[in-house]
């Protein structure tokens, strides 16, 4: 008997924080607007609109950078009360359709709807129903993949963005993914595309010529993942009580910061882009376990400090008591830094909790 095709659907916002902003300010439509830290506080873009992205502008980068490439760029403070908010009502839209829902954050989630019963089985009208139902309900857009499984159902949903629905039926598997560019697999950075073009592969077409053993040689783990990946296979399931155990930021600095009074200047962006990503109030850190540090060293030597909350420490994200755990990191190498990371361990405790789940920065019958 022929085993039933999955239905998957991924559902990304576009541009979140910054649409809502807009829909909020109506006035600022059609300018190019950032959500982020402010520039004289070496605050960190989180998100951008579309009008803010034809500048070069994007998330993680310095906001004084941002406003150096766009002096109009107007770069507003994220309100994570709204965004939390709204996030909560797209997944009351999205189990509608059905229950089985993993949220990859506050704007993007898959939903395996290949059970549901909703528009007579069709993921496709599904997916359109959903996208409808946003714009009316919520005031914003998302995009949408439909496919038969993870991998694919996120590429679809990024090609026609903004505001777009891309369907792939299983028959279509074969021939979009011999198309592919390499670049789309997740995980396929520069270091990895460059070793791959290094080979030959520039499309998963390419990469289907490469052996299992030679992928496995060059690539290790990562050679078995690239080798199914690369023919449309991807056998993981759509998780509704996928738990987050840490979250963090690193940045890679195109000059190395000197020394230790460039660290602690570099350190408050870093923090910034932190909270944006962790998505809850300052004073809501009940979640948190431990906070720790990274420092990479020009001579590419690495060290992480971390330490363990309790009553006598301040707010999880106390920029001041970052500092001194920087601090002591740095002092283990005492030279110039190229790479800065922070970053939150989660309680064990909270892995069946609905407050964790929310911190998960959230033919014709196809």
């Amino acid at each position: 008997m022929t085993e039933r095709p999955r239905k998957i659907i991924h559902v990304d916002c576009d541009a979140f924080y910054a649409s809502l902003e807009i829909r909020e300010q109506p006035e600022l439509a059609r300018l190019p607007i950032a959500v982020g830290g402010s520039a004289d506080r070496r605050g960190v873009i989180a998100t951008c609109n579309y009008e803010a992205r034809r500048y070069g502008i994007h998330s993680a980068m310095a906001s004084a950078t941002a406003m150096r490439l766009c002096p109009d760029l107007r770069i507003l403070p994220p309100r994570f009360d709204l965004y939390r908010a709204v996030s909560l009502q797209m997944r009351e839209i999205f189990a509608d359709y059905t229950e089985v829902i993993e949220p990859l954050s506050l704007d993007e989630a898959f939903l395996d709807v290949s059970e549901s019963d909703a528009c007579q089985g069709s993921a496709t009208l599904m997916a359109r129903q959903i996208r409808q139902r946003v714009r009316q309900e919520l005031g914003i857009t998302v995009s949408a993949g439909v496919a038969p499984n993870k991998f694919l159902a996120k590429v679809a949903s990024d090609w026609n963005k903004p505001d777009g629905l891309m369907v792939l039926t299983p028959d279509e598997v074969a021939d979009f993914v011999k198309r592919l560019p390499v670049s789309k697999i997740n995980g396929v950075g520069k270091v990895t595309a460059a070793k791959l073009a290094n080979l030959g592969v520039e499309s998963c077409g390419d990469l289907q010529g490469l052996p299992q053993e030679t992928l496995l040689s060059r690539f290790g783990k990562q050679g078995l993942r690239l080798y199914h990946l690369a023919r449309g296979e991807d056998q993981r399931a759509v998780q509704p009580e996928r738990v987050r155990k840490s979250l963090s930021v690193e940045q890679t600095y195109d000059v190395d910061l000197a020394n230790l009074a460039e660290v602690a200047r570099a350190l408050p962006g870093l923090l910034d882009e932190l909270r944006t990503r962790f998505g809850r109030k300052v004073d809501d850190d009940g979640a948190v376990a431990k906070r720790f540090v990274k420092v990479k060293f020009s001579d590419f030597t690495q060290t992480t400090l971390e330490q363990t909350l309790s009553g006598t420490h301040q707010g999880w994200d106390s920029l001041a008591d970052y500092q001194r755990l920087m601090n002591a990191a740095w002092k283990r190498g005492a030279k110039p830094a190229r790479l800065l990371g922070v970053g939150i361990r989660f309680r064990d405790d909270l892995a069946d909790s609905a407050a964790q789940r929310q911190l998960l920065l959230f033919g014709p019958d196809y």
